[in-house]
């Protein structure tokens, strides 16, 4: 944890990891504050109506010893894999807290997901039991049962549709769960199934199960290293693969959620982020550590982002500290003199995700009248790097500096660390306790993260003279061009620049002459028709600002960029319409 600190030097030489041997996510999310202020409030469940619904401490703890209990009776034991897909609201944490109390492995999956992403998490983690709503229930009849039509199907992409497929009355069988082999086989085939919206079918009514059941439950004396929780990758450059992390992990986040919100907790602190919950996100740098630190968490279910409402429930709800990814930022540049419209009273404004470009970095300052504190790490290993304007640790265009308790380095292929300025990929040491313990069941993909002891990122970066890290692109998102290499967030930050663009992506095009050539493919605001005059201004507007093989000499207009559900570009797919 850290202490407040007047520099950034201060804070790395006063900093020291206190992960203890034996830890469980639930004993301090959950189990702590319930006995010492039961009555605090976790979460602000904020309905469609305006409406607020709390969720105290006390009750938090009351009714995920309930569902332990429930889903204990149920053949639910320690290292299966529970499937939690909920969109933001009041069960999400009692869900997680309850399988964690079990010492089970908490699968957070995206409510948005489509049927093939859906199949694809649940067969390849072997959930033994999957708590979601009716929304999900209804995707989950449409899972081709093994063996059969579309038994092979794969997530094409995030939220991706899959052709539909005759309703099931159940869940087809799914793989036996895999666990140690010091806990006893049980034969089961059938995933256990639990709605919030009540029983339907062979489904379990989530708040009839917790009523039922004893509100006397002993949280599981789980290692530190033991298995916790299961996030799949957003999948941009081909399948999910699940990372599996211990209940360190949180303890691991806590220092890089507590520098981009400037010493998070302060007096009147209050925490809420558009990113699903399901995502390392939501999960760890908002609702977790908010649980953790006793800051009150709003949660509010969006079926798509729309940037005044959310300035509104910021206002309305008396946000002071949010994590709102670059693409959403993006969007709230359309709103006129946020500011001033909304009353907003805003203390810490963090991102992450994706490169937030000087472009949005200035607008924070003009519009918001605050600095906007970016971080960076992956699911595998995430908030790593990161900001923070009060200690001096801000500057426009870079990610920021290593957090404290991690040691991340740029390096180039051998190991070797790079020279200021040289390209190289992002790297993380091991050991560290944000980091994962393996992807699920692929051995030979959790090697080949490594060089050495450093954790690569696939991240493609740079350290400046004065040790801020900036980040490039993906390993496969850099574009050659004429010998050149581009990352594309300068390009797109660029793009953004001219009045005409709301969104943009760029990626390379293969080209016999220059190996590649820039493409931008852009989303224009309301009020801009396409047309090959405003292709050739943006062109230009591009090609005047930055080197002449950076600007992109081709323009697609596009209706809308393909996102994964954690509001990264998937540029794959763009690459693959050529």
């Amino acid at each position: 944890m850290l202490k407040p600190a007047a520099t950034y030097d201060d804070l790395i030489a006063r900093f020291r990891w206190t992960i203890p041997e034996r830890y469980n996510i639930a004993t301090t999310c959950c189990d702590n504050w319930a006995m010492a202020a039961p009555d605090r409030i976790a979460v602000m469940d904020v309905q469609a109506t305006g409406a607020v619904e709390t969720l105290s401490f006390g009750t938090l703890r009351d009714r995920a010893n309930r569902l332990a209990n429930a889903l204990a009776r149920r053949g639910i034991t320690s290292g299966d894999r529970v499937a939690i897909m909920l969109p933001q609201g009041k069960a999400v944490p009692v869900a997680h807290m309850a399988v964690y109390k079990l010492g089970a492995i908490a699968v957070p999956m995206a409510n948005l997901f489509g049927v093939d992403a859906i199949g694809y998490r649940l067969k390849d983690s072997g959930a033994a039991a999957l708590i979601t709503n009716a929304v999900g229930l209804a995707k989950v009849r449409f899972i081709p049962p093994p063996g059969g039509e579309g038994s092979e199907a794969q997530p094409s992409r995030e939220g991706g549709k899959s052709k539909q497929m005759p309703a099931a009355d159940t869940l087809p069988p799914l793989p036996s769960p895999l666990r140690s082999s010091s806990l006893p086989a049980r034969g089961r085939d059938q995933v256990l199934l639990l709605s919030t919206d009540g029983p339907d079918g062979t489904a379990l009514g989530f708040d009839e199960v917790i009523a039922a059941a004893s509100p006397e439950f002993t949280t599981a004396d789980t290692l530190a290293d033991d298995p916790a929780m299961m996030i799949y990758t957003s999948g941009t450059t081909g399948n999910p693969k699940g990372a599996l992390h211990g209940h360190r992990v949180l303890l691991g986040h806590l220092p890089g959620v507590q520098m981009p919100h400037e010493f998070l907790p302060q007096e009147g602190d209050r925490l809420w982020t558009p990113a699903d919950w399901a995502w390392a996100g939501g999960l760890l740098n908002i609702l977790l550590p908010g649980l953790h630190f006793g800051v009150p968490v709003v949660a509010r279910k969006f079926d798509k982002f729309d940037p005044e409402e959310a300035l509104d429930l910021i206002a309305r709800q008396g946000v002071r500290n949010t994590f709102v990814p670059p693409t959403a930022l993006r969007m709230l540049r359309t709103v006129p003199r946020p500011r001033e419209r909304y009353g907003l009273g805003l203390r810490t404004l963090a991102s992450g995700g994706e490169a937030l470009g000087e472009e949005t970095f200035a607008w924070g300052r003009e519009a918001l009248g605050m600095r906007i504190n970016e971080f960076y790490g992956q699911t595998e290993c995430n908030l790593v790097v990161a900001s923070s304007a009060s200690i001096g640790v801000s500057r426009p265009g870079s990610m920021g500096k290593p957090v404290p308790g991690h040691n991340v380095r740029v390096i180039r292929a051998d190991g070797a660390f790079c020279e200021p300025d040289e390209l190289g990929q992002v790297a993380v040491l091991r050991p560290d306790p944000v980091m994962f313990l393996q992807y699920w069941n692929r051995p030979e993909a959790t090697e080949q993260k490594f060089i050495g002891d450093w954790m690569t990122t696939g991240d493609q970066g740079q350290v400046d003279t004065d040790g801020f890290i900036h980040f490039v692109g993906r390993d496969d998102d850099v574009i050659t061009s004429s010998g050149y290499r581009i990352g594309p967030g300068e390009i797109e930050d660029c793009l953004i620049k001219h009045e005409a663009v709301l969104l943009a992506a760029a990626v390379g095009k293969p080209d016999a002459l220059r190996t590649e050539i820039v493409k931008a493919f852009v989303v224009l605001k309301p009020g801009f028709a396409e047309s090959d005059a405003l292709r050739s201004s943006i062109r230009e507007f591009v090609k005047t600002r930055l080197s002449a093989h950076e600007y992109p000499r081709e323009i697609e207009f596009i209706g809308e960029l393909p996102l994964t559900t954690t509001g990264k570009v998937i540029r794959r797919l763009l690459r693959e319409r050529g």
